[in-house]
């Protein structure tokens, strides 16, 4: 990226504030994978209002498709799209994670590079995470980011260490996995097998709650939350709450993905028990404001293609998911596998 190109749309930016009687001074920014961000420090007496009113204006004279206005203190932070984007490869930054750390954090996943550019993980066991709703439209990246953050689970435990239950409705989003001795039982396609997995996953979860156990660490990686809820009904609806209740206490863990997680489709309890949510692009503020579980995360301004905003404990950070090609999976897969013993619940 050019710093003579980033002065003049800088320049820009000032431009189109002054001639709506906004004025403000761009004192820095920064250049993530897939955004370019400008800082502006308004001129006193200007209202916020009024700024974020200027985004159709602003996106106009950049020439880009829009400009996502955030407030930060007393600085406003423009965004708008690159003109070249990067994609964050997978292999490249988890090497580079477990290179710069003595010991890789247990049942932690790798997320991808958060907007200053530092590696971003998110560790199930964390009292803020235990479930994790990873919400968007079609062409987020919502269910590559669900691969990427099993991958990265799956290079970094045994199956005694970690089991798996994959739901998997379309058959195609995590069939890679399904021989894979970590993998404790596959369900695609037909709501029956979905329904008895995670009622075993039920009875696994009292049985261990008596006994006091929580280890190997279950996590239930589902695709299309809402359709598996639509299709299986109250039943199905049912098991995912107490799951999502009680799994914490017995070292089992929800990863869902969903595109729209509203109470209505997915009913209040369910919802309420993912305190980890990743939000990519949605259609609504509405939507944004339901899938994060809080207002104002401008989600409905992202890109898409695998920009996200992660909500942790009321903290919000903006990061680009780590990708990881088909291509790229296969030849991991093997050495995933091998030497490993199939886990025992």
């Amino acid at each position: 990226m050019k710093r003579r190109w980033l002065e003049a749309q800088a320049d820009l930016v000032e431009q189109v504030l002054w001639q709506h009687r906004s004025p403000g001074r761009v004192t820095g920014g920064r250049v993530t994978p897939t955004t370019i961000l400008f800082q502006v420090v308004p001129a006193p007496g200007v209202r916020w209002s009024r700024l974020k009113g200027l985004a159709e204006e602003l996106a106009m004279a950049l020439g880009v498709p829009g400009v996502r206005i955030q407030r930060e203190g007393p600085v406003v932070q423009l965004e708008i799209p690159r003109p070249d984007p990067q994609v964050v490869r997978f292999l490249p930054l988890m090497e580079e994670v477990r290179r710069s750390m003595s010991r890789y954090p247990p049942y932690t996943a790798l997320l991808g590079l958060a907007a200053d550019g530092a590696p971003l993980l998110i560790r199930l066991t964390s009292p803020q995470v235990a479930h994790i709703l990873i919400a968007g439209t079609t062409g987020s990246g919502k269910t590559s980011l669900a691969r990427t953050m099993l991958t990265s689970l799956l290079m970094t435990h045994r199956p005694g260490q970690l089991m798996l239950i994959l739901v998997d409705p379309k058959g195609t989003a995590f069939a890679a996995f399904r021989e894979l001795p970590h993998v404790w039982t596959f369900a695609a396609g037909e709501m029956p097998e979905a329904t008895a997995s995670l009622e075993e996953a039920v009875r696994l979860m009292e049985r261990r709650s008596r006994e006091g156990i929580f280890t190997p660490r279950l996590l239930i990686v589902i695709d299309e939350l809402g359709d598996l809820v639509q299709q299986g009904g109250r039943e199905v609806g049912e098991l995912l709450t107490r799951l999502a209740q009680r799994g914490r206490e017995a070292g089992i863990h929800l990863l869902a993905c969903t595109q729209k997680p509203t109470a209505a489709l997915l009913g209040g309890r369910l919802t309420a028990n993912f305190p980890a949510r990743l939000v990519g692009r949605v259609v609504s503020a509405e939507d944004a404001r339901v899938a994060a579980g809080i207002g104002g995360t401008g989600a409905e301004r992202l890109p898409g293609k695998g920009d996200f905003i992660a909500v942790v404990g009321g903290a919000l950070t903006r990061f680009q998911a780590a990708y990881l090609a088909p291509e790229e999976l296969r030849p991991l897969l093997p050495l995933i596998a091998r030497g490993s013993g199939a886990p025992q619940p």
